[in-house]
Parts: C-alpha cells; sequence; structure tokens
C-alpha cells in the first residue's frame, strides 16, 4: 500500500535507512550472511571430502571413487532414490497446486481470513508429531478404520494392510502434504501484501473470467515468483526428510535419506565414506529435482497461456471452490482429530478394536514417566531457547543493516540437511570438538535465522519510516530511535519470529542427530525412537510433549504483546 503525505497526495514509499550508519551496518549485515553462508559451505566441503576418500582421521589418505562404488554395490540403492525424488516431487506438487486452489478459491473473501485461521496453527506442530498423529489415525487399528467399524466397513478385526509405512511411500507423501501446505500458503499470503492483487482480479473478472480463472492468470504468477524459493526448500526437504520417513515410509527399503543416516551412524568407519558418497548422491538428485522442477515451471506457464489465449474462462467453479476450502478444511480437521487421539492414547488402557474410545483410562503412564523425561525435556527447551537467543538478534542486524537479505537466507533450507551436516559434523570431530548441547544449539541457529528472517522480512519492511522521522526531529539519537521507535512497533512480529524459532529448533531432528552425534537426546529423538517400539501410550505422550513446547510458544507470542499493550489498542493489532 503507498503512504500519503500529509497533504494527502501519493508519495513514493522511503527506504529505511540502515541504523547506525552505512559502513558498521553493512558489515553487520555481511556478517550474518557468513554466518549462514560458512558453515553451509564448510558441511559441503566436509562431505564432498570423505566421499572421494580423503579423511586422514580415519586413516583415508588416497582420494578415488572407492566410496562410490561400495555405495552402488548397496542393495536397493536405486529403488531408495527414486522413492526419495517420487515421494519428494509428488508432495511439492501437491502442496502447491493446494496452495494455488486455495489462495483462487478464498481471494476477496472473508474465507481467507478463516482460512489463514486455520492453517496458521498447523505450522506450531513439528513434522515428527505430525506422523506420529498420522499413524494413530490411518493405522489398520487407526482412529478412522474404528470410527467405521464394523457398520461400513464389516471389520472386527484390524486388516492386514500396509496403510502406513506401505511400499510405494503414499502415507508419507500424504502426510508431507498435509505439513508443507500450510507452510505455502502463509508464504503465499505474505506475498500478496506485495502486489497489487484487487485491481488485477477485478480486471480479469470484467473480461468474463471466473473467480479462481480470474486470479491464477492475474495474480498466482505473481505470487509465485516470490514464493519460489521456499517452494524449493519444501522440495528439499521432502527429499531428504528422516523423522518422518522413519516413521511413515516404506522400510524395504527405505527412503534414500533414511539410509544414509543409518550409514553415516554405523559401527565401521569405512561406512563413513559409503554415507559421504550416499550423501553426495542425495545433493546430485537434489540438483536434478530443481532441474526437473524449473522444466515444469515452463511447462505449466506455457500450458497455462495456452488456457489463457484460447478464451478458457471458468465462469462455472463453485464446485472447485468448495472442494478447495474443504481440503484447508480437511487439513486442520485431521490435524485436531489426531491431536484428540494422541491424547485419549497417551492414557489409554485396554483398547480392543474396533471400539473407539479405550475399555479404561489411567494417568498412570504419565505419572510414571514424566520424571524420566523431565530432563531431555529442559535440554529440548535449553537449545530451542538458546538457539532462539541467537537468531533473533542476527536476524534483527541483517535486516537493519539495509544488505539485501536475497535467496542466500534460503540455503541452509535448500541444500539437503544430511548432506552438509554430515561433513559439518566431521570437520568438527576432526577439530576436536566434543558434541554436545551447545554444539547443537550452534547448529540449530542455522536453522532458526532463516525463518526469523522470513517472518520478519515482511513487518520490517511494511513499518512506515514516518515514525523514526518523527522521532528524529525530537533529537533523539538513532540507537534510541531504534530501540523506542522500531523495535517497540515491531513487538508483535519479533514474538512471533521468536515463537517460530522455537517451534523449528524444537522439530528438528536430522542436525540433533548428525551432529549432537547420539549423545544429546531431545524430546523429537525420544518420538523418533520410541515411534518403532510397541509401546504407544509412550509415544503418544512424547508427541504430546512435542506438541506443547510450540503451542506455548505462540500462545506467549499472541498473549504477551496483547498484555503488556493492553491500554494502547492500536500496538495489540499492529502485527
Amino acid at each position: 500500500m503507498r503512504r500519503r503525505d500529509y497533504d494527502g497526495r501519493d508519495a513514493a514509499p522511503r527506504r529505511p535507512r540502515p541504523a547506525g550508519g552505512g559502513g558498521p551496518a553493512a558489515a553487520a549485515g555481511v556478517a550474518v550472511k557468513l554466518v549462514i553462508a560458512v558453515p553451509v559451505g564448510a558441511g559441503l566441503v566436509g562431505v564432498l571430502l570423505p566421499a572421494f576418500g580423503y579423511l586422514p582421521p580415519i586413516g583415508a589418505d588416497q582420494p578415488g571413487l572407492a566410496a562410490f562404488a561400495a555405495l552402488a554395490a548397496r542393495p536397493g540403492l536405486a529403488h531408495s532414490a527414486a522413492l526419495s525424488v517420487g515421494t519428494a516431487l509428488a508432495a511439492t506438487l501437491v502442496s502447491l497446486a493446494a496452495t494455488a486452489s486455495i489462495l483462487a478459491a478464498t481471494f476477496g473473501t472473508r474465507a481467507m481470513a478463516v482460512t489463514d485461521r486455520l492453517l496458521a496453527p498447523l505450522l506450531s506442530v513439528p513434522h515428527a508429531a505430525a506422523a506420529l498423529g498420522f499413524v494413530l489415525l490411518f493405522a489398520p487399528s487407526g482412529l478412522v478404520l474404528r470410527l467405521l467399524s464394523p457398520w461400513a466397513t464389516g471389520l472386527r478385526v484390524p486388516p492386514d494392510i500396509a496403510l502406513v509405512q506401505d511400499p510405494w511411500g503414499i502415507a508419507l507423501t500424504v502426510a508431507l502434504v498435509m505439513k508443507e501446505t500450510p507452510f505455502l500458503v502463509l508464504m503465499a499470503l505474505a506475498a500478496l501484501g506485495q502486489i497489487e492483487a484487487r485491481p488485477r482480479v477485478a480486471m480479469a473478472r470484467a473480461l468474463g473470467y471466473g473467480r479462481m480463472a480470474a486470479f491464477l492468470h492475474g495474480v498466482w504468477p505473481l505470487v509465485y515468483r516470490q514464493i519460489k524459493l521456499p517452494v524449493l526448500a519444501v522440495l528439499a526437504f521432502c527429499v531428504s526428510v528422516v523423522d518422518v520417513a522413519m516413521i511413515l515410509g516404506p522400510t524395504r527399503p527405505p527412503p534414500l535419506a533414511v539410509r544414509l543416516l543409518t550409514e553415516l551412524h554405523a559401527a565401521d568407519i569405512d561406512a563413513w565414506l559409503v554415507g559421504s558418497a550416499g550423501a553426495v548422491l542425495l545433493l546430485g538428485l537434489m540438483g536434478a529435482l530443481v532441474l526437473a522442477w524449473l522444466a515444469l515451471e515452463r511447462a505449466a506457464g506455457w500450458a497455462l497461456a495456452r488456457l489463457r489465449d484460447g478464451g478458457w474462462r471458468a465462469r462455472r467453479d463453485r464446485l472447485a471452490r468448495i472442494a478447495a476450502m474443504a481440503f484447508a478444511a480437511a487439513l486442520t480437521g485431521t490435524m485436531a482429530l489426531a491431536v484428540v487421539g494422541l491424547c485419549v492414547q497417551s492414557v489409554a488402557g485396554y483398547w480392543p478394536f474396533p471400539q473407539v474410545l479405550p475399555a479404561n483410562v489411567s494417568a498412570a503412564s504419565w505419572v510414571e514417566r514424566l520424571p524420566g523425561v523431565l530432563d531431555t525435556l529442559a535440554t529440548t527447551l535449553g537449545i530451542a531457547i538458546g538457539a532462539t537467543a541467537l537468531s533473533l538478534p542476527l536476524a534483527v542486524a541483517l535486516l537493519a543493516s539495509g544488505v539485501r537479505v536475497g535467496g542466500l537466507i534460503y540455503l541452509p533450507l535448500i541444500v539437503p540437511q544430511v548432506a552438509f551436516l554430515f561433513g559439518l559434523a566431521t570437520l568438527v570431530i576432526a577439530m576436536g570438538v566434543t558434541a554436545g548441547p551447545v554444539l547443537v544449539t550452534l547448529t540449530h541457529v542455522l536453522f532458526t535465522l532463516p525463518y526469523a528472517l522470513i517472518a520478519l522480512s515482511g513487518p520490517w519492511a511494511a513499518l512506515d519510516p514516518r515514525y523514526e522521522m518523527a522521532a528524529r526531529s525530537f533529537g533523539l539519537p538513532w540507537w534510541r530511535r531504534f530501540v523506542m521507535v522500531r523495535l517497540a512497533l515491531l513487538t508483535r512480529p519479533l514474538a512471533v519470529a521468536a515463537a517460530l524459532g522455537v517451534a523449528v529448533s524444537v522439530a528438528l531432528y536430522v542436525p540433533t542427530r548428525i551432529v549432537g552425534g547420539g549423545r544429546v537426546a531431545t524430546i523429537t529423538t525420544e518420538a523418533v525412537a520410541a515411534a518403532t517400539g510397541g509401546d504407544r501410550r509412550l509415544v503418544a505422550m512424547l508427541a504430546l510433549m512435542q506438541l506443547a513446547l510450540p503451542f506455548v510458544a505462540f500462545a506467549l507470542a499472541r498473549g504477551g504483546p496483547a498484555l503488556a499493550f493492553r491500554h494502547r489498542r492500536a500496538m495489540q493489532g499492529r502485527a
């Protein structure tokens, strides 16, 4: 939105000046970028060298391709790679199509605000907790079949079919869609704020296009251009996901990232070289996926242009709009049902199939096991708070410096985690640094910092600079203007960024597992480990704890500023 001068005329928005002057502030911004780029680059070097046979600490000092030959000899490798590529591509395509459909169906209506409120809470749900809830719902003895049996299915015993961990990765793909669609919708909503969408849609509607077609032809290409990097981040996450794949993915063979983690944690040191070669293969697959995605972009653009040139206006789109909104509601409903199921499972006693509710409930599992996981809970919370406390000032420093953020912030999200994190762990071991919570916290910063920048970039740029100009007219120095005006006005976005950092850190599995070297246990690592066992009450209890931490963080982010500015109504509404 264009701001206006005091006489009512349009005035071009002014770019806020860097806080504290150009030179030092710009240097600080470049330094923050290096905080992201250097560890990722070092990690890639640390994985490339062992992959080609050079890792002196274990006596490997003869470069060659032996590790790749050993990797190629692993049975089922091609199947594992195909699973990773297929599930990643399918999940990203479906998530992006769902995002475009939901926005097209709800744009310009109250349903868009409702959709935002419905999907936003799903961001706080960790991937592992979502996967565990998915198992509880859709397993052969899960809640969905219990609700349908025996009156609809005729089943009185669980069916002997693989509804989860199916050999085709369907359950894994569906779960990834359920988690990644809300992320892309919220990224697209943020991008809409930087586009003059309403005039474009109004013009297309005047030309006879239906509501959804008007949005897809006039607005969606511009939105997609702005969310392209988040889409690639989703693609990279899906191809290298480990925790969700261990819970929901096939096991014979598993996806490639799961196999690599097994290789990298094998007792045989030579397996490190094979695992490094596999990480390079995963990097190559990601590169191939990016090229395939770019080709799909061109094909989709060509198809959309043909439809537009052919006069297809899709005026009758009511059913499509209802379907898109129903899909958004189904995502939230599924997650809500999963949380309810986890709560019931955590206190369930004897629960035979097909009974919808357990025959008896007891809190004995919580009473007995909660003291044993308090230390793990404290470690998880300490790492999350530490990573957030480090990433938030770095994000503020970069934004205040005036240095263009650019696509570099997505680097840790676009490069497959297994690939560069193992290289980073190898370099840390070579330097003689002992793995522990501090090292894991610093590693988590690589992931919490990009999300903090994503959360703050929009509100930071949208803040009217005239507030600081007014403060400057009173003679306030730059640092007081920065703290008392800009940061004060951005209290709510800062709180949301902090809550998002906590949620991201709590959900991280691969960085904790690889860099922690198995010595650092968090709620997420314990939940994934418990998922392979048979104690469903323990699994449900750990999943609920994993859910509770981000929920509390976001509740504080919403309630804290409202309480602090309860006498300042305009400050309460600033997002």
